[in-house]
């Protein structure tokens, strides 16, 4: 757990942190270091164009973890108010959340990400705007199927006997009951938001040149990807270590929300 704790924290840092710590500039070009190996002046090597790979790295981790977490936290706040809607309002408002989120469900998340990013162009506003369009459902089905729990608990019922507004049920009842199981969802959906922001990347519709992006960085290093393989192994590295770091993270989280569940 210790261990989990301190991987989230380091990449918290290096999406904070890593643009100071880099010690070149990401974006400078230099053509006659271009391609160069791992050493003492690029610890990491330079790319195609001698831009300094862990320069890129640290700068793109801002990017790739940052964005992230805005589609992650859009995502769960859009998913929720669906969800509680769909648990306070009635069979009709129940009926129409829940066939909307079954609708969206339909489609491969990735794949209609990428139909959106094509049809609207690339760049970081359509990044956001696809993979929160595509990710809010299951943040939708937790916050229904525990608001609909919730609802029928004595405390509930009194409230609104009493005449307190929805919202206010919402954020005094619901909330707190809603908060423990959505975080556990938010942790694998925040490690999904970050391989979709990396994919989008690879495919040009993401954060665009020269600005470095993980995924990015993997489009630029695919022609060098025999002679220079280690352009790709970087960036990939980075992505696979965050993603199962956060998994973990989750995974961790649940279980301690399982014993706290069992001792209470």
């Amino acid at each position: 757990m210790r261990s989990v704790g301190v991987l989230v924290v380091l990449f918290l840092l290096l999406m904070l942190f890593g643009p100071i710590m880099a010690p070149h500039d990401p974006t400078a070009i230099n053509i006659p270091n271009r391609l160069r190996p791992p050493g003492d002046a690029w610890m990491l090597g330079t790319d195609a164009l001698g831009r300094d790979i862990l320069s890129r790295l640290l700068h793109g981790a801002r990017w790739s973890l940052g964005l992230a977490f805005v589609v992650s936290v859009l995502s769960l706040i859009i998913g929720t108010c669906i969800g509680l809607i769909a648990a306070q309002g009635g069979r009709l408002a129940d009926w129409i959340a829940m066939r909307t989120t079954d609708t969206f469900l339909a489609f491969p998340e990735l794949i209609a990400a990428v139909v959106i990013a094509g049809v609207l162009g690339a760049g970081t506003g359509t990044l956001i705007f696809a993979l929160t369009v595509t990710g809010w459902m299951r943040y939708a089905r937790v916050a229904r199927g525990i608001g609909l729990s919730v609802g029928t608990r004595g405390y509930v019922v009194q409230a609104r006997l009493a005449g307190l507004s929805p919202l206010a049920i919402a954020r005094w009842h619901y909330l707190p009951s809603l908060l423990p199981s959505l975080t556990v969802v938010w942790t694998g959906m925040f490690a999904r938001a970050i391989l979709g922001i990396s994919t989008l990347g690879f495919l040009g519709f993401g954060v665009q040149p020269p600005l470095p992006e993980w995924g990015t960085m993997l489009l630029d290093a695919r022609i060098h990807m025999r002679s220079t393989p280690l352009q790709m192994i970087w960036p990939g590295l980075a992505v696979v270590v965050s993603v199962l770091a956060i998994n973990l993270a989750g995974d961790a989280l649940r279980d301690a929300l399982a014993e706290q569940k069992e001792t209470a």
